[in-house]
């Protein structure tokens, strides 16, 4: 860690250098030494535990702390700063370090960092990813690692999966940072080039993953996509007299990743591109016209669709009736590859993309739903004409279709940080891709309290009516015992239709889904309080906190509902990760139909049929094969986008274009 403070701008001053790994390009030998690094890894951090000596340490000097008066630990934190300024994350000064921050938070926070919130903490400066169970105090815990980084004069992200999360934990934490003498900004997509460069240049920075990555393309645009040091400390140096140098990151030099799995995995199927409108000319008529042969067109006879992967193939009937079609409207439409590409997107635009489940209209416009979170995905857009596909189809105005900037996969961007780390509750499944992709072993950190969650059976009817009447009769009598509860939907239409039978049983809710973004923190807040029922989308998943009023935990806690499986069984761990946290009372069940997304999606027509002859258990065992399917085919996509990665990278290295 020593060489990686040789080469980090310090506060102050301007370096003209753009600290980053060059992305990872795996030789025989790295492939062949891989396993047994890792091997290595879990061996040295998961049955030896070095953290031992860490621990004995802090709690040592934590109580030589303890009596100081705010002065003396004021110059013994300028004297810590010092020192790791100038020998970096030496062992022994990180546990001083971590002993101070523990210090700090309790008389800044009136926290005390936990004995295992120090052990993820050490595992996260030693460039691990620690899996720490929901509720055990991720945000607490990255603290440590993210003031110690900055006390040795490390610029430090704190990456997480949205705006909301990334400004609550900045808020919340703040007073641990700047009792320790550092500055804190947050990202979020409201702001401007002059607000976004002012949070970068903190010593500690909250951003959601997209911010981060889209900034870091535009950075890349700004240098004119050259990735040699001397050419950007020359461009650097060049913008550095003027207030309109458009560079905002000081390089990516120590990456925590919170929720590390949905950010590492479960969003990097497809890449992110910046780009800028493109020509309209012909965009509003093309769209309509191929709408309407969409329309003309007859599933299975015309068309065939596989809905696992969104997939459209044109029969040789349809092929026939677009190119008779092509005949009679002439240019462009004669041309048999865009006639084909453009009607396929518009057949995908009607049959795979619905609105309140893929997207909202929102102010005439179509705005993307993430499905791994739930949330708007401002200022984005579906590649190659489909969301003007879809526009179109929802009668708003058609925008222009982008031309692409820059592009990157988070596999790219997040393999160039020079230090990175990671949390998350729910990794184990995935510690084989975390490291192969990222070289992050997964290391279980032990609980701080026996967890007490009661996990109901889970239940499965025939058909989408008889689930949800299940649902609605099992909050009923959940409410009648005064407990809060949180039901999860798959969609936006899933959380309203769900609303509106909960509003003819007069059972008072509330609802949050990406319409409610704005309402997010007060819907929240009460989501804790007896008797409250809560329906919301994967937007009160991950790193969302309910804190439970004492009447509502001696009613018995929080009480969660999942009305759907998702396509991870990490999603629905996450979901049931808002209840029964740090030892509190807390119980969750699925209650699900054969009718539900994931069973029609990934399992046969054949087998949808078989299933309803089978008895609940194995029909259970069902949607657990379906999950597994849906597994298979996301890491294939994203192994997919791997490969596409080494050849752009080949081919743009010899265009000189930018990524």
């Amino acid at each position: 860690m020593s060489n990686l403070l040789d080469i980090l701008p310090r506060p102050g001053i301007r370096l003209g250098n753009y600290p980053q790994r060059q992305s990872r390009d795996d030789g025989l030998t790295d492939r062949l030494m891989s396993p047994i690094l890792k091997r290595h890894n879990r061996l040295t951090y998961g049955r030896k535990k070095p953290w031992r000596d860490m621990l004995k340490t802090v709690n040592a000097a934590a109580r030589g702390f303890a009596g100081l008066q705010d002065e003396q630990l004021q110059q013994l934190i300028s004297n810590q700063r010092e020192a790791l300024y100038r020998q970096g994350l030496e062992p022994t000064l990180i546990a001083v370090a971590f002993a101070l921050i523990r210090e700090v938070a309790w008389r800044s926070l009136g926290k005390r960092h936990y004995d295992e919130q120090l052990i993820g903490g050490w595992l996260l400066v030693n460039g691990q990813l620690a899996e720490m169970e929901t509720g055990e105090g991720k945000t607490l815990t990255a603290t440590l690692p993210a003031a110690t980084a900055a006390l040795a004069g490390i610029p430090v992200h704190v990456i997480t999966v949205n705006d909301y999360l990334a400004a609550r934990d900045a808020e919340v934490m703040s007073p641990v940072y700047e009792m320790l003498g550092l500055s804190v900004g947050v990202i979020t997509g409201d702001m401007e080039l002059p607000a976004r460069k002012q949070a970068y240049s903190c010593n500690i920075t909250y951003c959601s993953n997209k911010q981060l990555v889209f900034d870091y393309l535009r950075d890349r645009v700004a240098m004119d996509g050259q990735q040699s040091t001397l050419t950007q400390r020359v461009t650097t140096l060049k913008n550095a007299a003027s207030e309109d140098d458009a560079v905002m990151l000081r390089g990516l030099c120590f990456g925590i990743v919170d929720e590390a799995d949905s950010v590492l995995i479960d969003e990097a199927k497809t890449p992110l591109i910046l780009s800028r409108p493109g020509d309209n000319r012909l965009q509003t008529s093309l769209c309509r016209i191929a709408l309407k042969l969409a329309q003309r067109l007859e599933k299975n006879l015309d068309f065939r669709l596989t809905a696992s992967t969104r997939k459209v193939e044109l029969t040789d009937r349809g092929l026939r009736k677009l190119a008779e079609a092509g005949k009679r409207l002439g240019s462009p439409w004669n041309a048999r590859r865009r006639r084909e590409e453009w009607v396929s997107q518009a057949i995908a635009a009607v049959h795979f993309y619905h609105r309140d489940r893929e997207y909202l209209v929102r102010d005439g416009k179509v705005q993307i739903i993430d499905e791994a979170t739930g949330r708007i995905l401002a200022d984005r857009s579906w590649e190659q004409g489909l969301h003007q596909m879809i526009e179109s189809k929802e009668g708003c105005d058609i925008s222009a279709q982008n031309e692409t900037l820059a592009r990157i996969s988070y596999q790219q961007f997040f393999q160039r940080y020079l230090h990175l780390s990671g949390m998350s509750g729910t990794a184990k499944e995935v510690s084989d891709e975390l490291w192969s992709v990222y070289r992050l072993p997964v290391i279980a950190v032990p609980t701080h309290r026996v967890s007490a969650l009661q996990k109901q059976g889970d239940e499965i009817y025939r058909n989408a009516e008889q689930k949800w009447q299940a649902v609605v009769a099992s909050i009923r009598e959940i409410h009648a015992l005064g407990r809060p509860q949180l039901v999860g939907t798959r969609s936006v239409q899933a959380s309203e239709m769900l609303s509106t039978l909960l509003q003819k049983e007069k059972l008072p809710h509330q609802v949050l889904n990406a319409r409610q973004d704005t309402q997010e923190a007060a819907i929240i807040a009460q989501a804790g309080q007896p008797g409250q029922i809560t329906v919301a989308t994967n937007m009160a998943g991950r790193g969302t906190d309910i804190s439970l009023s004492e009447e509502a935990e001696a009613a018995g806690g929080l009480h969660v509902i999942a009305t759907e499986k998702h396509d991870s069984s990490r999603i629905d761990r996450q979901l049931f990760g808002r209840c029964a946290r740090q030892g509190a009372v807390g119980s969750c069940q699925a209650i699900l139909s054969l009718q539900d997304e994931l069973i029609t999606k990934y399992l046969s027509p054949f087998m949808q049929q078989i299933l309803l002859r089978l008895p609940v258990y194995l029909r259970l065992l069902a949607v657990r094969s379906a999950q597994k399917t849906a597994s298979r085919r996301h890491r294939a996509l994203r192994q997919q986008l791997l490969k596409h990665n080494d050849y752009l990278k080949d081919f743009l290295a010899f265009t000189g274009a930018i990524e």
